[in-house]
């Protein structure tokens, strides 16, 4: 196969795939359009020509299975370029990698495709043998990066394609992202045979995949471990696929009872199971097992693929005999790795690859047992991790394992384990109780390549093991650090691959954590910067070097954590007669807004902000519908509609019982609606490009609906309706999206304009201004310091007070209104802090879904 060139002027004599060859074949379909070979061809020919240039350069692509982003690839390491492929969306990495590496070109989504030139010359040198850069499977937080030829991409191409029997019939959807090695080597075998790739970004629970697969007429597809758990959740088995013929399987292990259920289920339905192995430092894949022996061997990866082979090299205190290290040699081993923009001028440093994985040879085939580096040794007993983890881990409690200090530090998503964990991890390791300790996070992380991020994990336990009331209490005097302020937002969010170039925004924070994490930073920063939830780790530990410098009495905080507290003591205080200051609940709908704003409408991708908002509205939802729906069964006293958050729609006219929670109702389906808006891309874009004059439209339209609704004056009723309050959230969102005093004042004045009239309470219309005069003008209010522990606590729970509160005053407020005031704030803290492993818990599922 031979490319004529037209940019650089630099042949790549063997290119690793000729489009040209499979002319008319459709090479590309998506859920609208097919592309052909030829076409395929032209496009890659003309932005080569048009855009990369004559020069050689290092071309950044966003690789996400998009038509631009396979073209823009084809057309860097066809035409002599070196791409340099990374995830889609994270752009905390995207901005660590272009630091690092300084690439002339960038194309991504956020773009619209339209190549960002950075540099029209390249400065530093790029090897001619060169082709393509990836993210290790190891290093989730570091810029280390593989270094593959055209040989390597080439001949590991050719060596699937050999072993799969790919032919131009077949077509294979694109499970598994274009960044990840997996998710490439499918790309590539797949067009160097003339077959066709349906290309989408669905999940294999997503019904519209199955749609795509079906009329595409797809005959494969990739998948990783946690695939074919989605598999199990979608119906797969019973799914009518006539044209599917093989499915293979890579980037972890898959359990032996999984291997051999999908072997014979494939057998069943007339389709093979290929189990395979591999490394990005192997180009992709190394191992393939014979369908055949799928339920026979299910735990083995099998024979290297054709053209490469294997040995296995004895190690030192093997914890099994005739076990040692996996070594690989072929012609898709790596060039060698890079760690900065100087490593990519070095030539080919590696022969074969150490595998780093423990195997052993059985029967004719290779067999993996461990991790090299996956054991330790704890009181004089060696620990194989993995092993631990497998023993540890059921199919509803996931589990992992590292070895920090002399202790044992198992992770878990279900704080009801924990104890069970501990006693079954010291029994099976022999270790005293004293020994293991149990952590609890909001998901186990995995690097972008889907595998276990272990090293993520160590740091967690490293701050875990250091986070101490004692160090707490000193944390004001220890030397601020990006690291040591990193620690601080893995542990409120519950995120251990929180990295020094992520935002709070960037790890989906919201609301209720933006509280606990600012009065944490609080304390070792002092006065928090106005915005800090949207600048990054390291920007903030900039910012301290010149502005730190608490002072000793009092403290800044945010204006919406002191309008929350404010808001819900006088709920409660008026409901239990202590006091009167009513339209606390409007405002806090006001709040709501603001935060939604700030929050979920984050300059992040759109499906970011679409699962951002989804958990945000489930933290506020699910244990909202719960304490409802308990009070329904046992007392009669709320209907299913109530618990349904439908009683506007479906309850009385007139004020009743089901109207208590008429604030919860109006949130969470104003933020259900806010976040479907925001689904739709075109108006996801508008809102990006004016963000202020989007706010304002819509708060003019919910203005409209009220006075349409209502006239100037609503009813007892009507104020507590979901289209009449709308405008109450809207009015937050605008005041966040103002950005100039001409802004802020408009805004100012439409809440003025919408307030007067609407209570037909002066005072009440007064408080329900004044409190948003100081969230629109005011970002911040000093306090004593003495009182944040307490405004912080009331500010996280201030929702859950509002809901239990109903049950609690009544029987005291007549007698004793302090008393009930007093206990129904101090119930709704409990059941807020009852209720946090259950969030964090569904949170963690919307953000795998």
């Amino acid at each position: 196969m031979s490319v004529s060139l037209v940019a650089p002027e630099r042949a790549v004599s063997r290119p690793i795939l000729d489009l040209r060859a499979h002319g008319s074949n459709v090479a590309l379909r998506t859920s609208g359009a097919e592309i052909s070979y030829a076409e395929l061809h032209q496009r890659a020919h003309d932005l080569a020509r048009d855009v990369l240039g004559p020069t050689r350069r290092l071309v950044l692509i966003e690789g996400s299975n998009h038509p631009e982003s396979i073209t823009a690839y084809l057309a860097a390491v066809l035409y002599g370029h070196v791409a340099l492929l990374v995830p889609d969306g994270r752009e905390s990495q995207l901005r660590q990698l272009v630091e690092v590496y300084d690439p002339d070109l960038v194309f991504g989504q956020p773009d619209g495709w339209q190549p960002v030139e950075r540099h029209t010359h390249r400065a530093s040198e790029l090897h001619p043998d060169l082709a393509l850069l990836l993210s290790t499977s190891g290093s989730t937080g570091s810029p280390k990066l593989v270094r593959l030829s055209h040989e390597n991409l080439r001949s590991n191409a050719e060596a699937i394609a050999s072993y799969l029997q790919i032919t131009p019939h077949d077509r294979a959807a694109t499970t598994l992202p274009l960044h990840y090695c997996y998710g490439l080597s499918v790309v590539n075998s797949h067009l160097l045979s003339g077959a066709g790739l349906a290309l989408t970004d669905r999940s294999v629970v997503d019904e519209c995949f199955w749609q795509l697969f079906d009329e595409a007429g797809a005959t494969s597809f990739a998948g990783v471990p946690y695939t074919f758990d989605l598999l199990d959740r979608s119906g797969f088995a019973t799914r009518d696929l006539p044209r599917l013929r093989q499915v293979t399987q890579a980037g972890g292990r898959l359990a032996p009872p999984q291997v051999r259920r999908y072997a014979e289920l494939g057998r069943r339905h007339g389709w093979d199971l290929v189990v395979m192995y591999g490394q990005t430092e192997a180009t992709a894949r190394m191992a393939c097992l014979p369908p055949a022996l799928a339920t026979q061997r299910p735990e083995a990866i099998g024979l290297p693929i054709p053209g490469g082979s294997f040995r296995i090299d004895p190690v030192p205190e093997s914890p099994q005999p005739g076990t040692g290290e996996l070594v690989y040699r072929g012609p898709n081993v790596m060039m060698g790795y890079a760690a900065s923009s100087a490593d990519l001028a070095g030539g080919k440093m590696l022969d074969e690859l150490r595998t780093g994985d423990l195997a052993r040879l059985s029967d004719g085939l290779y067999e993996l047992v461990g991790r090299l580096g996956r054991h330790a040794k704890l009181f004089g007993l060696r620990l194989d991790l993995d092993r631990v983890e497998r023993c540890l881990s059921t199919s509803s409690t996931p589990v992992r394992c590292v070895v920090v200090g002399e202790s044992l530090h198992v992770f878990t998503t279900r704080r009801r384990a924990v104890r069970g964990l501990r006693t079954d991890a010291a029994d099976l390791c022999g270790l005293p109780t004293g020994a293991v300790r149990v952590h609890v996070v909001a998901e186990l992380p995995l690097t972008t390549n889907g595998k276990p991020d272990h090293a993520a994990l160590e740091r967690q336990a490293e701050i875990a093991a250091a986070d101490s009331l004692r160090e707490e209490a000193a944390s004001v005097a220890r030397p601020v650090t990006a690291a040591s302020l990193r620690d601080d937002y893995a542990l409120v969010l519950g995120r251990p691959h929180a990295g020094v170039h992520s935002s709070f925004v960037d790890l989906g924070g919201d609301s209720l954590s933006y509280v606990e994490l600012a009065t944490r930073l609080s304390h070792r920063l002092g006065e928090l910067p106005t915005g800090w939830h949207t600048r990054t780790i390291a920007e903030l530990e900039e910012i301290t070097v010149d502005t730190a410098g608490p002072t000793r009495w009092s403290t800044q905080v945010d204006t919406t954590v002191l309008l929350r507290v404010l808001a819900i003591v006088a709920i409660v205080g008026s409901h239990a007669n202590l006091f009167t200051l009513p339209g606390g609940a409007h405002l806090l709908l006001a709040v709501a807004g603001y935060n939604f704003a700030r929050f979920q409408l984050a300059d992040v991708p759109r499906r970011t902000r679409l699962r951002n908002g989804l958990v945000a509205l489930a933290q506020i939802a699910v244990p909202s519908a719960v304490f409802i729906w308990l009070l329904a069964l046992t007392t009669n006293q709320y209907t299913v509609a109530t618990a349904l958050f439908l009683n506007g729609l479906l309850g009385s006219d007139t004020w009743t019982d089901q109207w208590q929670f008429w604030f919860l109702e109006a949130l969470v389906w104003t933020s259900l609606g806010a976040v479907g808006l925001l689904a739709v891309p075109a108006v996801d874009r508008l809102e990006r490009r004016a963000p202020f004059l989007f706010s304002g439209a819509l708060l003019l339209g919910a203005l409209i609906l009220r006075y349409v609704w209502t006239g100037i004056g609503a009813d007892p009723t009507e104020r507590y309706t979901l289209g009449v309050v709308l405008w109450f959230f809207v009015l937050g969102w605008a005041a966040a999206r103002a950005g100039s005093t001409t802004q802020r004042m408009a805004v100012s004045a439409l809440a003025v304009l919408g307030v007067i009239g609407f209570f037909g309470d002066a005072e009440r219309e007064l408080l329900v201004a004044g409190g948003f005069a100081l969230l629109t003008w005011v970002a911040s209010i000093r306090v004593p310091r003495l009182v944040l522990p307490t405004l912080t606590v009331l500010a996280s729970s201030s929702l859950f007070i509002y809901l239990t509160h109903w049950q609690v005053y009544p029987a005291l407020e007549v007698d004793h209104p302090f008393l009930a005031t007093s206990l129904s704030l101090a119930v709704g803290v409990v059941y807020w802090w009852l209720m946090r492993p259950l969030l964090r818990w569904f949170a963690t599922l919307l953000r795998r879904g």
